[in-house]
């Protein structure tokens, strides 16, 4: 999965797109400038190769919400756990409406899926997760992204769970260094139970974490067959997607070179690696993969496309749409909500 540097296809960028590892585009803030025109470049993506490439984006809300202009402005994850801890019928509620309003604008500009829920625990520990997290209690985080996912898949979306085992333990971002987690194997299996029940539940994609966890297996999570396949295909039976964190983010040095790094991520589990903000390092894993191929990969990425979008006028007629807007009141009386992490 490749990135692009702005608001519309380059000649180089088309070219790469069409190459035959590339397997789908994640877009970022720099790509967007409206609807219509986020729409039309997904639209020429789309186009350029059939199947079609898969398009994400970030999309979870609060601090990480790509696509601003003309899409809602959607709330962190951890006020849906401050309704929860009030009222868990009515956190239920608006997390599956306000999920499901997230996907159907996604959908109506043609993004196959968003990165999210975030199945991390909250805390003070960990800043880059910090309210990207539903909570610091593991089953109110299960109950939350199951309540999340239903939303997102009647909208005609699949989600993807991150960051595998958990990025809620450590201190260090893994954008800017190496995270290592300390802790015994039995402390961190606590922090799996969103994953866990989610995967039982039918979460279709997982995301592991840029993060060691040095009393159980030396590589990064996300490099690591133990996690991957032993735990997480293994002892856990997850079947669907699982993708690899961004390739070019400071905790991923330790695997070598972008292709060095992007064998190891799929040798380990993964099905797609992405590859962002660094142009050569896409080239060295295109380069890497000429001759790669697993089928087995293939299928599974093929169930994370989209489905039954929208226009924008008939999604701004729909009264759940209105509804969901409307629930969103909530939020913007309380913006400054101090959050229980």
């Amino acid at each position: 999965m490749l990135d692009l540097e702005g608001a519309e296809l380059t000649p180089a960028e088309r070219e790469m797109l069409l190459h035959p590892v590339a397997g789908g585009v994640i877009l970022f803030s720099r790509n967007f400038q409206s609807p219509a025109q986020i729409y039309r470049l997904i639209s020429e993506i789309h186009e350029l190769r059939n199947p079609a490439l898969l398009i994400a984006v970030d999309q979870e809300g609060g601090r990480v919400q790509r696509f601003r202009e003309g899409f809602t402005r959607l709330p962190p994850a951890a006020w849906f756990g401050q309704l929860h801890a009030s009222n868990k019928k009515h956190a239920h509620d608006v997390t599956r409406e306000i999920s499901w309003l997230m996907a159907t604008e996604l959908r109506s500009v043609g993004v196959d899926f968003s990165f999210a829920p975030v199945l991390d625990l909250g805390g003070e520990l960990s800043q880059v997760i910090g309210d990207r997290a539903f909570s610091s209690k593991p089953a109110v985080v299960a109950e939350l992204a199951q309540a999340w996912r239903s939303g997102v898949n009647e909208a005609g979306m699949v989600t993807v769970g991150k960051h595998f085992p958990g990025h809620g333990g450590v201190r260090e971002d893994s954008h800017h260094e190496l995270p290592v987690d300390r802790r015994s194997m039995e402390e961190i299996m606590a922090d799996l139970l969103p994953f866990d029940r989610m995967i039982s539940y039918g979460l279709e994609a997982i995301m592991p974490a840029h993060v060691i966890y040095e009393q159980v297996d030396p590589a990064l999570a996300g490099f690591s067959s133990y996690w991957l396949k032993d735990i997480l295909r293994g002892r856990f039976r997850f079947q669907g997607a699982i993708f690899s964190d961004d390739l070019s983010m400071a905790a991923a040095d330790s695997a070598g070179n972008y292709g060095d790094r992007a064998l190891a991520a799929l040798e380990a589990g993964c099905d797609m690696v992405l590859v962002c903000n660094n142009p050569e390092g896409a080239g060295q894993v295109l380069d890497t993969l000429k001759e790669y191929n697993d089928p087995v990969a293939q299928m599974r990425l093929m169930r994370m496309h989209g489905h039954g979008a929208v226009t924008r006028d008939d999604m701004h007629l729909d009264p759940r749409w209105k509804a969901a807007v409307h629930l969103l009141a909530e939020f913007d009386e309380t913006p400054s909500l101090s959050l229980d992490l």
